[in-house]
């Protein structure tokens, strides 16, 4: 029993002693000399792409930090765009080793948090921060050249009586693609409105590219001395507009879903409400059960098949002219979803 007290003590002792030596070994740690950035060199350059967005990017490697005390040091990688002196900074990564490699991804999110441009050549400056406890030395500074993407859709915004002219609060339309100016969206109109593009920190304000009607009213754009564009009555719109071919266009629209499993069958439309507060259309009605792709529902515009939505993939996702959408059995309440521009989505519950 001595013995078991005996070492009890003396694990008690051990342990007090490691921790005041680590906690002396804070209080006695002095930065001492400098320690440099090896790899990469100042000017290189990458281009990040999403399709490699799991692969290694960069790998960062630097010469270890000399605080005078032997001590776990924390190396902190950090960032800010070139020319800034980092006012603004961007952490990208934690490491107790001398190294750290980033993921395509990983390295975007961090440049793109930093303040670069998607698919624009932009310089970074990266430094490594090393610390113990509130000690803490900086590595020099390099500058590396990195492209960015980016797989949101680029939009413009469509400001207008409907609500004010506020271009920030406006809805959006969005491209095909980008580097892609072919914009689509939905959204109530009511009278006149323009189109608004973003500026370099993707801000919607007047003074940034504005079209409107070039005057004549045959959906034609033009940027200088243009005039509003006019919906002539107040209504839900699928608006759409080409800022290199300087086109838009507006047609009105109502929805209602149609197919076997809902009460008109494919004759009748079932007609929908939209909401205005929550920007969506919605009916609750009794459906059979039916099965895609030869049977069950689609939604529909203005009574006729020029513009139909289904769900090709059934993953809950609109496709223009889609497959048929499955029906279950019973009352549901259907909701149709297409405020999101080119990103539009329906519920059956």
């Amino acid at each position: 029993m001595k013995n078991t007290f005996k070492i009890i003590i003396a694990a008690i002792v051990f342990a007090t002693l490691g921790s005041c030596s680590d906690e002396q070994n804070y209080q006695l740690a002095e930065a001492k000399g400098s320690f440099s950035i090896l790899t990469p060199q100042t000017g290189a350059s990458t281009v990040l792409t999403p399709a490699l967005a799991t692969n290694p990017a960069i790998t960062m490697t630097w010469s270890a930090a000399d605080f005078t005390t032997p001590t776990q040091v924390d190396y902190t990688v950090e960032l800010a765009v070139t020319g800034t002196s980092f006012a603004a900074i961007t952490p990208a990564g934690t490491t107790t080793a001398t190294n750290l490699t980033w993921s395509v991804a990983d390295l975007n999110g961090a440049v793109l948090s930093a303040g670069l441009r998607p698919f624009t050549q932009g310089s970074i400056d990266i430094r490594v921060k090393a610390a113990v406890g509130s000690v803490v030395q900086y590595s020099n500074t390099i500058n590396v050249l990195i492209t960015p993407y980016t797989t949101a859709l680029p939009t413009i915004a469509v400001p207008g009586n409907h609500q004010g002219w506020t271009p920030g609060t406006a809805a959006k339309l969005a491209s095909a693609g980008y580097g892609q100016t072919n914009y689509e969206g939905y959204l109530w109109l009511d009278g006149g409105f323009k189109f608004v593009a973003p500026d370099n920190a993707g801000n919607f304000n007047w003074g940034n590219d504005d079209w409107g009607d070039d005057g004549t009213f045959t959906n034609k754009l033009k940027l200088t001395n243009e005039v509003n564009c006019n919906a002539a009555t107040a209504g839900y719109y699928r608006v759409k507009a080409n800022t290199t071919a300087l086109t838009y266009s507006q047609e009105r629209t109502t929805w209602a879903i149609i197919g076997n499993g809902t009460p008109g069958g494919w004759s009748t439309g079932t007609p929908m409400v939209y909401n205005p507060t929550t920007r969506k259309w919605t009916v609750t009605v009794t459906l059979s059960a039916q099965s895609a792709p030869n049977d069950g529902m689609k939604f529909r515009a203005n009574n006729a098949w020029d513009l139909n939505y289904g769900d090709t993939g059934a993953d809950g996702s609109l496709d223009e002219g889609g497959t048929n959408i499955s029906t279950p059995a019973g009352t549901k309440t259907i909701t149709l979803d297409l405020s999101n521009p080119r990103v539009y989505t329906y519920t059956i519950q």
